[in-house]
């Protein structure tokens, strides 16, 4: 993992950047290793430092985490990167109640950076240290009520010398080893301990409350290409779902598609397909509604990019799948 040190240096004492360990442990959140690595290689390459990501224009931001998701991440991405700065000299807190005062930084994450960063025993829990927790010692109370029961048992094990690397280690174990799905239990280094290899209940734990069926939600959203080759787009407003994202103006998302406008005057015609997107909370059917603008089209909603300043790669994924439906359909069009 490019955020982490070698062996060799831990064991001279080079720790890791902290701005290394707060990025990724911020772009880890609800999102795959597989998935972040390439996000943290971009963004550290383009801005350095906690100073120059602070600097940075929040549509770049937002731009290049397009495709990442949970888009609240990224405005408090760029929130704590200037309050690090203009609070903290550009200096990450090393103490937990530090990292906590900072915009966007809850319990785990903290405990993430002061463990891994500046080698302070804080208790880091997430969902692999859970299950690891619960099934070393059969915890059957289900998930979310669990919680403090399983973090108070990580807070006993977790040691006073090296916790960043006993912090990384359950973690990878849990990641790694004792899975979700068939847990390699033979090759476990806790196998001896692990009660709930002993009392054959590895594979029900974590329990967990079962979940709510997810609604769908179904909405409209409008592709207007100019006939100079510009679209037609949105910022959406910084609070809400996609806050801060550039995509295509469109109805509200709801059981049934609110009154709305078009957000101009043409020929709207609709695709035979949908774009279909889950969200954490909710399915939705996009009806994508796609015209061709004349130039000096004047639009009461959004504003037309010049194609040399549209990137599809700025859109987060559903705005991307509609334009996926858009482009082909104006590609035929010639």
């Amino acid at each position: 993992m490019p955020w982490r040190t070698s062996p060799a240096d831990r064991a001279r004492g080079i720790l890791p950047d902290p701005y290394h360990i707060w990025m990724s442990e911020v772009m880890l959140q609800q999102t795959t290793v597989a998935a972040v690595r390439d996000y943290f290689l971009r963004f550290t390459a383009r801005w350095p430092t906690v100073a120059d990501l602070a600097a940075a224009e929040d549509g770049d931001v937002m731009g290049e985490w397009a495709g990442l998701g949970y888009y609240a991440r990224a405005r408090n991405l760029l929130k704590c990167a200037r309050a690090v700065v203009s609070d903290h000299g550009g200096q990450f807190p090393d103490t937990l109640a530090g990292l906590l005062s900072l915009p966007g930084v809850g319990p785990y994450t903290a405990a993430a950076i002061s463990s891994i960063a500046f080698d302070r025993a804080e208790t880091v829990v997430d969902g692999n240290v859970e299950r690891v927790m619960a099934r070393l010692f059969d915890v059957h109370t289900p998930l979310p009520a669990a919680k403090p029961e399983l973090t108070a048992l990580a807070a006993e094990l977790t040691p006073a010398k090296r916790p960043g690397d006993y912090a990384q280690a359950v973690m990878d174990l849990g990641a790694t080893i004792c899975t979700p799905r068939n847990p390699a239990c033979g090759i476990c280094p806790w196998r001896t301990p692990c009660a709930a290899r002993r009392l054959g209940t590895a594979t029900e734990l974590p329990k967990k409350t079962p979940k709510k069926p997810k609604p769908t939600r179904t909405g409209i959203a409008y592709i207007a290409r100019r006939s100079d080759g510009a679209w037609l787009l949105e910022r959406r407003p910084d609070r809400g779902l996609l806050g801060g994202m550039l995509g295509w103006p469109g109805s509200d998302w709801a059981e049934e598609v609110p009154p709305h406008d078009a957000p101009l005057g043409a020929n709207w015609q609709p695709l035979p397909d949908l774009a279909l997107h889950t969200f954490t909370h909710f399915h939705l059917r996009l009806t994508v509604m796609v015209a061709q603008a004349p130039e000096g089209s004047n639009p009461q909603i959004g504003m037309f990019l010049p194609p040399e300043t549209f990137r599809a790669s700025d859109l987060p994924t559903v705005m991307r799948k509609a334009f996926d439906l858009a482009h082909a359909h104006f590609i035929e069009l010639g």
